[in-house]
């Protein structure tokens, strides 16, 4: 089976759990207590699990309701017993939502018998897990796309970026950290999975080069657990960026981040003393952390994902941009289309900067690239791949394909190559800083006149509208109808 079969056939398995009143997420969580155990096993990490816990003495047990107990034994211990940091975080809390021991030796041996590697595939387990972590972010009740970028966005990102050997990176929301696995793996690719470097280099990158932070205990879990399946066994702290804890993520050649939207509970600011401007705006103080944790040697680079608000934000969002834009080079920006993240209508942005040596005058001109305006609602019927990312990249560039940027583009922005584009492309527009601040210090720009508005003949025939709009009202039914059954209600019967 392929990765992408065996992850679905995991996650078939949340069916035959539904009556236990587990939900997805639980059940993402609850399958990574059990697969855990048996993946120490295939990726010969077994050493890390206290032996009484292993996979090979947990998986014989005949009877069920002992199997359960041993579990739930195994759950309230083991992380007391490990000696391994990582399973220590990774089973901290741990409690178990199945109540029903016959449904934990449906998943013992569901996951005993997968066939975890082929001839042809040297190894897909992380690839597996990354899988479900997709899907879990994609069913929308779970509430876990808020920790889930889509794939194709964060490989364009680090491969527009560009990591380097020997670098220390950094996210500071780091969900299940798919940014820095990513980056990981992008120099994998380049290295022979580090065959190529010394021993030295190849610790350097296993322990201290990608890092980060999460708040959040589930997803911390998940993200440890990712990491570790991926051979990245460096720092992942389970605190809040915006306290005090933040103050010490510093001195960083890259980050990578899609920090969470909305405001801190109740409005309240951070309890960070080094941030200039405190606002209860997260995106805010996220993006003033991100620029302010990088090394000041015109070299330390960074990738953030951010609302519109953040571009045109009055108050602590306009001084913020102003230093921003003094502190680094903020010399790009894209303008992500609609739909591709786990809220609908969430409108986003990737700001690309380099903090530079001094304190001011760094940003030149931002070039702003419109992948929004008139260009496809990305959903089930259009995906959202990396083919959309090819016009934004050759622009980037000056030129670089999509498909060659991961082996020839090197980071270098040359102006005069992205003016040529420029001529080419409406959708790519440079903006001097001196008109920045005419506009207020605005960075709400570079959309380009909606051709929906302008001509009322390309909306498109009457009666394709309306199949846009039936299939439309036909999925938030269906949406609805699986949310009032899960809640015990008879749909076909409403007053009841």
């Amino acid at each position: 089976m392929s990765a992408e079969e065996i992850a679905q056939k995991l996650w078939n398995l949340c069916n035959v759990l539904r009556d236990d009143g587990v939900t997805y997420h639980q059940y993402l969580n609850e399958l990574t207590y059990i697969l855990f155990l048996k993946l120490s096993e295939v990726k010969n990490f077994e050493e890390d699990i206290p032996e009484k816990y292993r996979w090979s003495k947990f998986k014989v047990i005949k009877d069920n309701k002992e199997l359960y107990d041993t579990y739930r034994n195994l759950l309230a211990n083991i992380s007391a017993d490990s000696e391994n940091a990582t399973i220590k975080e990774i089973y901290t809390n741990a409690s178990s939502m199945l109540r029903k021991p016959v449904n934990l030796r449906t998943l013992v041996t569901a996951i005993d018998n997968i066939d975890w590697f082929e001839d042809t595939e040297k190894d897909k387990i992380a690839t597996i897990y990354e899988e479900l972590l997709e899907k879990n972010a994609n069913e929308k009740k779970s509430g876990a796309g808020q920790y889930f970028t889509p794939r194709p966005l964060i490989n364009v990102m680090v491969d527009l970026i560009v990591p380097k050997i020997g670098e220390r990176w950094n996210d500071p929301a780091a969900g299940t950290f798919g940014f820095m696995i990513a980056a990981d793996h992008y120099l994998r690719q380049k290295t022979d999975d580090y065959f190529k470097l010394n021993d030295k280099d190849r610790e350097f990158q296993k322990y201290e080069a990608f890092t980060g932070c999460e708040l959040v205990q589930d997803a911390h879990r998940l993200a440890l657990m990712n990491a570790k399946l991926h051979g990245i066994e460096s720092s992942i702290a389970m605190t809040d960026t915006l306290s005090q804890d933040g103050e010490a993520f510093k001195n960083y050649d890259g980050v990578l981040a899609n920090p969470p939207f909305g405001t801190k509970k109740g409005g309240e600011r951070p309890t960070r003393t080094d941030l200039t401007f405190l606002s209860s705006n997260k995106q805010l103080n996220f993006l003033q952390h991100i620029y302010r944790s990088l090394k000041k040697d015109g070299k330390a680079r960074a990738g953030v994902v951010l609302p519109d608000n953040v571009l045109f934000e009055d108050g602590d969002g306009l001084k913020i941009r102003r230093d921003l834009m003094d502190k680094c080079n903020l010399h790009t920006i894209l303008r992500l289309p609609t739909g591709i993240f786990y809220a609908a209508g969430v409108k986003t942005n990737v700001l690309f900067f380099t903090r530079g040596k001094t304190e001011i005058g760094n940003t030149k001109n931002v070039w702003v690239y419109d992948m929004r305006t008139n260009a496809p609602n990305f959903g089930k019927r259009t995906p959202f791949t990396r083919a959309a990312f090819a016009d934004f990249v050759k622009a980037y560039t000056g030129g670089t394909s999509i498909d060659d940027v991961k082996d020839n583009w090197q980071g270098d922005i040359d102006e005069t190559k992205r003016a040529e584009i420029a001529q080419e492309d409406k959708r790519w527009q440079c903006f001097s800083r001196e008109a920045i601040a005419s506009k207020g210090d605005s960075l709400d720009i570079g959309l380009i006149a909606d051709s929906s508005l302008s001509n009322g003949d390309d909306l498109g025939e009457p009666i394709d509208i309306a199949k846009e709009a039936m299939a439309e009202l036909q999925a938030i039914n269906k949406e609805l109808e699986d949310l009032i059954k899960e809640l015990g209600f008879d749909y076909a019967q409403p007053d009841k």
